[in-house]
């Protein structure tokens, strides 16, 4: 006899987020294959669904400001030129008209996604995958976001971190509870050969992963690295970068233009100290976050990801719209001690000279690096959030797992 059928909705508001709830969907079917799916990605494309075969049932768009308008408000002025509102009227509408044929809708981001959870009438399950009482110490719950949590109709709220879940029991949300990372129980070395110098420092460059801002950002960790390797060596230290393919197609141009030398994807550079060498890949984030000394970080996911592995990140600013010094900023007070921030706005000269040093007094402070080791992993939790997620919502769906 075959198990019934069951349907979800997925609703995120984020790359992140989309990202998030595809993890849970790739569980959820492992454990009961006959779950029919579908998502309604309120930011961007939805290429995380889209490359899992989910169907998406509403319009999608890329906005001009990649989602990152409450970083700066006046970049929400050019998504709403680009047709902000309409865009996000015609998915709450779909959502509307899909929602009734639903078991169950699960909603990952902030106040968008769970205001269209809640608007539908329907259960829902909640994951507050980007907010976080780390930032300032608890987590305000404001008045729209409150009601949507609080709903008799909000099933649970997964937290991203442990001290979250617990901050908003004692706000009086006793359905929190600890979710975690998805996109941790996905990161274990696969055995790349990332041809390392044994003894040697590892830097993990983490430059993001949206073009144009990814190359701006590589081209700004290039030149720290002429820095770095003034106070520290080249025989003393090593490079490895994390790059999306899109980026991987650039390094011949970004060579060129900064008088590098690229080949067979491994970047160098000719100094009085030494040849100094990046080498780079787009298949092995994972080997090398478990494999560097630190990271000098320029992302969010892909960083948060590190220090839960236990890895301490440098970070120095760029010019966004992702990576501004505001979200830099944000992002030390979520990770505490594990991050250090250069600079308090667009990389200069001058910040670079610091960030070098700072790297390589990092590299080698033996006991900063332990501490991290430990305090970046009890900041995010263990991993298996797929998991914890994925067995709630069949347990709500009144399913039994094979």
């Amino acid at each position: 006899m075959s198990s019934p059928s069951k349907r979800i909705l997925f609703i995120s508001n984020g790359h992140g987020e989309d990202n998030h709830s595809s993890y849970v969907i790739e569980t959820l079917l492992q454990l009961y294959p006959n779950l029919e799916v579908a998502a309604m990605p309120i930011v961007g494309e939805g290429n995380a669904y889209r490359n899992l075969d989910v169907p998406i049932i509403g319009p999608t768009q890329n906005m001009p400001s990649g989602g990152f308008s409450y970083i700066n408000r006046l970049r929400l002025l050019t998504d709403l030129k680009a047709g902000l509102v309409g865009l996000t009227w015609r998915q709450l509408q779909a959502v509307w008209q899909y929602a009734p044929s639903c078991d169950l809708i699960m909603a990952t981001g902030d106040t968008v996604s769970q205001g269209f959870a809640y608007s539908t009438g329907y259960p829902y399950v909640s994951f507050i995958s980007c907010l976080s009482a780390l930032y300032e110490g608890t987590l305000k719950v404001g008045p729209f976001i409150g009601t949507f949590l609080r709903s008799p109709r909000c099933l649970a709220v997964f937290t991203r971190d442990p001290y979250t879940a617990t901050d908003l029991k004692k706000q009086g949300i006793g359905k929190a509870q600890f979710g975690g990372i998805p996109s941790l129980d996905k990161l274990y070395p696969t055995g790349k050969d990332l041809q390392l110098k044994a003894d040697t420092p590892m830097v993990a460059l983490l430059p993001g992963s949206r073009l144009p801002e990814a190359i701006r950002n590589f081209t700004l960790q290039l030149n720290l690295i002429l820095e770095i390797i003034k106070v520290m060596p080249p025989e003393k230290i090593q490079f490895r970068a994390a790059l999306v393919p899109k980026l991987m197609q650039e390094l011949t141009t970004i060579a060129n233009r900064e008088g590098w030398q690229y080949k067979d994807n491994k970047l160098s550079y000719k100094t009085d100290q030494g040849t100094v060498e990046v080498f780079c890949y787009s298949d092995a984030f994972n080997d090398i976050l478990h494999n560097c000394t630190l990271m000098l970080g320029m992302a969010g996911l892909a960083v948060d990801q590190g220090i839960a592995l236990g890895k301490p990140v440098i970070q120095v600013p760029g010019v966004g719209p992702q990576f501004t010094y505001e979200f830099a900023e944000a992002q030390t007070r979520l990770i505490g001690s594990c991050a250090q921030t250069i600079g308090k706005g667009p990389a200069t000269e001058e910040t670079l000279k610091e960030a070098a040093k700072c790297v390589a007094k990092t590299a080698t402070n033996k006991g900063y690096l332990e501490a991290c080791a430990v305090e970046g992993k009890a900041r995010f939790g263990p991993p298996g959030a797929s998991g914890r997620i994925a067995h709630f919502i069949l347990a709500n769906l009144g399913v039994n797992e094979p």
